[in-house]
């Protein structure tokens, strides 16, 4: 009777043990799936690479905020809601304010220096913040932006003055606002219902974002950001770190190397994305403009009276973060 009792439980903690290396894992993001979002296929890519490496590992994606909206994404990844996110970081600096530097103007300025960011100790210390609050990334992902208008151009601090904008943090609003821009706060994924039902006169977002969610349909100029972009945000995917810690190692393994391997892919991605956003609007008939030097620093001048200076004196360690940044070079 104990050698049979034996042999069933044996044989149930071996079955336990099966399950359990058959894990499933979910992820989120606010982009619109199956549309061409370079976001969206980071995560899909992480997804196949992961089931490919045969580690009793899988990833269901849930795109277009079908499972948590826009700015609900980081409190579920760093609580282990949901295992993994493609999350723009600016989007939790109300509570975490040193994320604002994440998108600060004028503060990356080109793709080349965003990748050499990513190694520097700017970014350690942002990555240390996103430690402690629960998460990890497995992505860096830097996306150049521009503005859009369905009244005129967004070039000179003098074009916004007048204007109800949607900027993706407070950083760009306090900029806008320095320049005599009204704001109307919302996440990307409601900008054309902004601009369509007039909320908005006009918005700035990344170069995706301007594509995959068609908001070249409500604006009448897109101002790309072409050789002085003044926008770039931190877009990076997120997983749990509680999530990632209940896996084995050789799940963990195949996670950070599909990781690696999506960031690589989106370095090589990002510069066509400005290219395409050029392409997609003057094919819509929108009248497509870039940022001279001259207005790029007159935007300047304005964001580090403005932003660069209320960052720098209220928020912890905000000077020396983007001390940091400018000391890439």
């Amino acid at each position: 009777m104990k050698s049979i009792l034996m042999t069933a439980v044996c044989s149930m903690a071996l079955t336990a043990s099966a399950f359990a290396a058959d894990v499933t894992l979910r992820a989120s993001h606010q982009w619109p799936g199956g549309k061409g979002d370079v976001r969206d296929e980071m995560v899909q890519m992480i997804g196949k690479d992961v089931e490919a490496a045969n580690v009793g590992l899988k990833l269901q994606v849930f795109p277009g905020e079908s499972l948590f909206k826009a700015k609900d994404q980081w409190g579920a990844v760093t609580k282990g809601q949901v295992d993994i996110t493609a999350f723009p970081l600016d989007y939790a600096s109300g509570r975490h304010p040193s994320f604002s530097a994440t998108l600060m103007p004028g503060l990356v300025g080109n793709h080349d220096r965003a990748k050499r960011l990513n190694d520097s100790a700017f970014m350690k210390d942002i990555k240390a913040e996103i430690d402690k609050a629960g998460a990890m990334v497995l992505s860096d992902a830097w996306l150049a932006g521009g503005f859009v208008s369905s009244t005129e151009c967004v070039t000179t601090p003098d074009s916004a003055k007048g204007q109800t904008l949607r900027a993706a943090g407070p950083a760009f609003e306090e900029m806008l606002v320095g320049a005599g821009a009204s704001i109307s706060s919302m996440p990307s994924s409601e900008i054309y219902t902004g601009m369509q039902q007039n909320v908005l006169t006009g918005a700035n977002t990344s170069s995706g974002s301007l594509v995959s969610y068609r908001i070249y349909e409500v604006s009448k100029c897109l101002t790309a950001p072409g050789e002085n972009a003044l926008w770039f945000m931190y877009e990076p995917i997120l997983m749990s770190k509680r999530s990632f810690e209940k896996l084995d190692k050789a799940q963990q393994d195949a996670l950070l190397a599909a990781g690696k391997k999506a960031e690589d892919y989106f370095a090589e991605e990002a510069p066509k994305l400005d290219q395409e956003l050029i392409d997609v609007y003057k094919k819509a008939g929108v009248e497509v403009t870039t940022m001279s030097k001259e207005n790029y620093d007159a935007w300047l001048d304005i964001a580090k009276k403005t932003s660069y200076k209320n960052f720098s004196e209220k928020v912890p360690n905000g000077k020396k973060l983007i001390d940091e940044a400018l000391a890439v070079e």
